[in-house]
């Protein structure tokens, strides 16, 4: 497995993950989004503490969202000899999962958010297939 292979699929995995940030920030600024707060940022509060300084918090969950959404980028790269869209929205999906029955619980929203509200379990589904094509279809493009 060569460096640039997996840069690449880093590099697509952030991307996939501005991809699907940019609905969810758009959501949560209408007033319309369906979590009482974007779940990276609750991931940091619940990881940090509440009295953390809101640019602190929003610089961490940001940060760490493209982190988190480059590694498995390149983890796609690395599982997959050739990355394709529908790769992509299997992890997209894969990820979804992972987060509906791991961490909502462990924020305290329930499984699929239904401690929430259910409609978390669609919108997020949505966010991480829009990850998933994204990150699919550019790796798919620049990984030969």
């Amino acid at each position: 497995m060569n460096a640039r292979r997996i840069s690449v699929g880093f590099g697509c995995g952030a991307l996939g993950t501005v991809a699907m940030s940019i609905p969810m920030m758009l959501a949560t600024g209408a007033g319309v989004a369906q979590m009482p707060r974007p779940i990276p940022a609750a991931i940091v509060a619940s990881l940090l503490g509440p009295g953390l300084p809101k640019p602190l918090l929003m610089l961490l969950a940001v940060g760490s969202h493209l982190l988190f959404g480059g590694v498995w980028g390149a983890a796609l790269t690395v599982m997959s000899k050739r990355v394709t869209v529908r790769k992509g929205v299997a992890l997209g999906v894969g990820l979804w999962l992972g987060m509906q029955l791991i961490v909502l619980p462990a924020l305290g929203w329930g499984v699929f958010g239904a401690a929430v509200t259910p409609k978390i379990a669609l919108a997020t589904l949505i966010l991480h297939l829009i990850y998933g094509v994204t990150t699919g279809y550019f790796v798919q493009r620049f990984v030969r």
